[in-house]
């Protein structure tokens, strides 16, 4: 090694430990502007300070002579961060009056996230299942707020259960992954405040930053409404929608995906193909596509189940699929190129604007893919 190489390398070193300096910096500060936002009951995540401090980096890096999308990439991989160290301090609680919140299911993984963070917002919050049912007339009979965490087939059944025992004013909610079935089940078992929830995310999110959670409106949301700011605080984005608009589209956004995942994995299984070397001669855009077909089954087999199988919509959509494969193989066995193109250029311009959107928003995941993946291997030093 030369003398001038190893000179340089010195000075990429002191340069980065001044990075990680400044990044412990950052991180110090954060964590004072949470605890500010605790005590001022501002939300975690802040979209329009977030935009605007993004452009501002962007533009000074452009005039540094610096790629936008680099620093854009390393800010947003620090604001993570950020938001990780700030959901750890205590929230302001938006309804000290609101009285118990029981989270039935709260022992679930899903459920402990909720029980956990109305604790951190300074609320008497219990979790209640089989295993201490016992206890369930003393948990409801004077809570504030019910929240439903069960399996989808046992939902029904609960909410029933459930309603007898807490107060008329309580708010009852539930969040599972289909909303029509237990809203109307809610509505006609508790005649107070009634919301669905589905929370878009599973239960091995650290925080709720930057997390969607839909609202399909019940009734009385005058009185519900403290829930959602709650959930607010806590970081979350809320989409308000019809609950029969929700579950047509979860047949595909979870009803479909989640099948066509399954049915890939098992393919693979059954054509007994060495995973190991599908990843070593993936491109970035497969090894994507085969760590989410993996993290699936690293998972809650019963889950996936209750998931795919929890409607006839979504049996009905699964079948269109079918369909639709079955058309594009015929088109293979019959080696029609042009017919092939013309479904293809049918199809873009379905996509419209959104298929160069993906596109540029996707380079973005495939790098960072691309270098986690490859991690470790010669030639990513310099």
């Amino acid at each position: 090694m030369s003398q001038e190489l190893q000179e340089l390398r010195n000075k990429i070193d002191d340069a980065d430990k001044r990075l990680v300096s400044l990044i412990a910096e950052r991180l110090s500060l954060v964590a004072r502007v949470g605890r500010v936002k605790s005590r001022d009951g501002v939300p975690v995540y802040d979209p329009a300070r977030e935009a605007s401090m993004l452009a501002k980096r962007r533009a000074e890096a452009e005039d540094a002579g610096i790629s936008p999308d680099v620093i854009e990439d390393v800010l947003r991989r620090i604001m993570r961060e950020s938001y990780n160290s700030e959901s750890r301090e205590d929230f302001k609680c938006v309804n000290p009056k609101a009285g118990r919140v029981v989270v039935v299911g709260g022992f679930g993984q899903l459920g402990r996230l909720f029980v956990k963070l109305f604790k951190a917002s300074h609320y008497e919050a219990e979790a209640l299942s089989r295993r201490n049912w016992d206890r369930a007339e003393e948990l409801l009979h004077d809570a504030g707020l019910v929240i439903i965490s069960v399996p989808i087939n046992s939902t029904p059944e609960v909410i029933g259960q459930v309603s007898k025992m807490m107060p008329e004013n309580a708010v009852l909610a539930d969040i599972t992954s289909v909303k029509t079935g237990p809203l109307e089940t809610m509505l006609r078992c508790h005649c107070g405040p009634v919301v669905g929830l589905h929370p878009l995310f599973g239960p091995d999110v650290q925080n709720f930053a930057k997390q969607l959670i839909v609202c399909c409106g019940g009734r009385m949301p005058e009185k519900y409404s403290w829930v959602i700011e709650q959930m607010k605080i806590w970081g979350a984005n809320i989409y308000n929608v019809e609950a029969a608009v929700h579950d047509r589209a979860m047949s595909v956004i979870q009803g479909l995906r989640h099948f066509t995942t399954f049915a890939y994995g098992v393919n693979l299984m059954s054509e007994r193909y060495d995973v190991a070397r599908l990843v070593n001669l993936s491109s970035p855009v497969y090894r994507l596509e085969i760590m989410m077909v993996g993290r699936l089954f690293a998972q809650d087999p019963a889950l996936y189940a209750e998931i795919i199988m929890s409607s006839k919509q979504n049996l009905e959509v699964i079948r269109r699929y079918a369909d639709a494969v079955q058309k594009c193989l015929k088109l293979i066995e019959k080696g029609d190129e042009q017919k092939f193109i013309e479904l293809f250029l049918e199809t873009r311009e379905y996509f419209g604007e959104y298929a160069q959107k993906f596109m540029e928003e996707s380079r973005r995941l495939l790098a960072v893919s691309s270098d986690s993946g490859r991690r470790g291997e010669e030639g990513g030093a310099k």
